[in-house]
């Protein structure tokens, strides 16, 4: 099994987001400590703004990455939290890829919904690239062979 998906994902679901909140919370704490936030309610309107676009942005982009996919053939092997799944790819329905996110992404419509959903979404392994159009490589291969797999399903 060859694992497709990003090493580094766990500084962008666990340690970012402790940095983000984490500098927040220290700049309301500073501001109400100073009086700061007594004189102006900006010092603390605009951390709370922050911090509510900060958790919708990574609940829609982030967190609902899974942690590790490995590629095994006609098959996906996926772990999120504890939790495996053996994912055919004779039950993806469609591959689409982000190539303008940070992190980039690729996600599965599942035919049958499994334990992850309908869609489950995962950050590929990347090289480095300068060509910002550039296709993911994982993205492709996993399209062409979803699409293989489909044909042989429906014979």
């Amino acid at each position: 099994m060859q694992r497709i998906s990003s090493k580094s994902l766990f500084i962008t679901k666990t340690i970012f987001p402790v940095i983000w909140f984490g500098f927040l919370g220290f700049f309301v704490f500073d501001a109400v400590m100073n009086g700061a936030a007594t004189k102006d309610p900006l010092f603390l309107i605009v951390p709370c703004v922050m911090a509510v676009f900060g958790f919708v942005m990574m609940k829609k982009m982030v967190w609902d990455l899974v942690d590790e996919v490995y590629d095994d053939g006609d098959s996906l092997f996926i772990k999120n939290r504890g939790v495996e799944e053996r994912l055919p790819l004779s039950n993806v329905m469609n591959v689409s890829a982000s190539i303008f996110m940070n992190p980039p992404r690729i996600s599965l419509r599942l035919v049958t919904p499994g334990k992850f959903g309908s869609v489950v979404s995962f950050s590929p392994v990347t090289p480095f690239s300068l060509n910002p159009f550039a296709k993911n490589a994982v993205a492709e291969d996993l399209m062409v062979r979803v699409d293989q797999a489909r044909l042989q399903r429906s014979r």
